[in-house]
């Protein structure tokens, strides 16, 4: 059994952190001491790793209580479930993905218009740049 803290330790977070699991019902610590601190078990610090690594991978909290769900009864479940959730994020990521793709070519585009010299920047073609590109924004919101 752990404490806190050790069980903050050995998944590399705060307790703090695990305090913030348990308020959102996806921890729970059933055993405490005489003195009244909360011990965890071998299967708390899986869940605890559990959820730290969904977080890592970008999932909500909801779609990462969905697989704890999932994982907590298998039988009643499927990988069909599991899949989808993950496929959801998967879709996400590619959108960002797409997106940081166009905003690296408009900053390259932007980088290679300019001429990096240390004259005013009365007249930089960066800063053209980006001012017709927010008119051109503010042009199409106003339409």
């Amino acid at each position: 059994m752990y404490r806190i803290g050790q069980l903050a330790k050995l998944a590399d977070v705060t307790p703090d952190t695990i305090r913030f699991y348990e308020k959102q019902q996806m921890m729970d610590h059933e055993v405490r001491t005489e003195g009244g601190f909360r011990l965890y078990s071998d299967s708390d610090l899986q869940r605890l790793k559990f959820i730290r690594h969904g977080r890592k991978l970008g999932f909500t909290l909801e779609a990462i209580r969905e697989l704890l769900s999932i994982r907590v009864d298998p039988e009643h479940h499927t990988c069909q479930e599991s899949k989808t959730i993950v496929q959801k994020r998967l879709s996400e990521v590619e959108a960002m993905l797409d997106e940081l793709q166009h905003m690296q070519q408009s900053l390259k585009r932007l980088n290679d218009a300019c001429c990096g010299t240390a004259h005013s920047s009365v007249y930089c073609s960066i800063l053209e740049a980006l001012e017709k590109g927010a008119v051109a924004t503010i042009d199409k919101t106003t339409d």
